[in-house]
């Protein structure tokens, strides 16, 4: 079993948007504040599964990526580079993330400012639509 860990991560779309990833292919993750976020960044290891989340009036989550690098030489700003995977067949929105069992716990609910949240394997595969 793969020691990998699937993280969400949000973006506001009108700043970056799973387009603008599907058209760029890869970008640097940057622009991360929150201690908790960055150092969930810190901790990402390539080939990792992500969520793209689009916050703002969407609320959805709509597309996955991979990280595809890390340089954490400054621990302070990690630096993650993520690849474009395919969008979201059904995409899932935060009502529903909010109405699952699954994630009564996890911080994308309880710590709903957090913008780099770490999932599990079960929430990753049912955002996903258990692939």
């Amino acid at each position: 079993m793969s020691e990998h860990m699937p993280y969400l991560l949000k973006t506001e779309p009108e700043a970056y948007s799973f387009d603008n990833l599907e058209r760029e292919g890869e970008t640097l993750w940057d622009g991360v504040t929150n201690p908790a976020a960055v150092k969930n960044l810190r901790e990402m290891k390539p080939g990792e599964h992500l969520i793209i989340y689009h916050t703002g009036d969407e609320r959805q989550a709509v597309g996955e990526a991979t990280v595809a690098r890390v340089d954490v030489s400054d621990p302070k700003v990690p630096k993650v580079w993520i690849k474009a995977g395919k969008r979201l067949a059904k995409p899932r929105t935060l009502a529903e993330i909010k109405e699952h069992k699954l994630f009564a716990d996890s911080p994308l609910v309880k710590q709903g400012r957090l913008s780099v949240v770490p999932l599990t394997k079960q929430q990753y595969e049912w955002v996903t639509g258990g692939h």
